[in-house]
């Protein structure tokens, strides 16, 4: 399997956008952290986190692009089957169910850090680092707030 650092290396070739490389950064650390608290490997599980939006930048349309050309890079490079199927499964478009615990907590790691991006940007100081687990929650319980977040 490719290392961390190749695959960060791969991640800066493909995307040029300094907001989509810190959501794969966020989701990165959260997946690792679930690993971690799982007795998963935690390298594999934060490599999956950090590729898995790697061609949303050049392939947007979930119709013909994102995830199926990251994908195929993927496989090229020979990472995994278990990191490319969860890559897959992280778009609910794509029909592919999620059945390993890596695939759920992408999934879930996906969808709760850009939560939180959310909660930090309509901060005063737009810092993460003031946002508590609290305020989190909090936004969690209004339906209103970050709308198209799958709760």
């Amino acid at each position: 399997m490719p290392t961390r650092d190749e695959a960060w290396d791969l991640v800066c070739e493909w995307t040029e956008t300094e907001s989509l490389r810190r959501h794969m950064l966020a989701v990165e650390a959260a997946t690792r952290a679930y690993a971690k608290r799982l007795g998963e490997d935690e390298e594999t599980w934060a490599i999956a986190g950090l590729v898995h939006d790697l061609d949303y930048e050049r392939n947007p349309d979930p119709e013909t692009g994102h995830p199926r050309a990251g994908v195929e890079e993927l496989r090229q490079r020979d990472y995994p089957e278990e990191v490319i199927h969860a890559v897959l499964a992280h778009a609910e478009y794509m029909g592919v169910p999620r059945e390993s615990r890596l695939a759920k907590a992408l999934f879930a790691c996906d969808e709760l850090t850009g939560f939180i991006f959310a909660v930090t940007y309509v901060r005063p100081s737009k810092s993460i680092h003031e946002v508590q687990p609290k305020s989190v929650k909090k936004k969690l319980k209004q339906r209103s707030f970050a709308a198209s977040v799958n709760r």
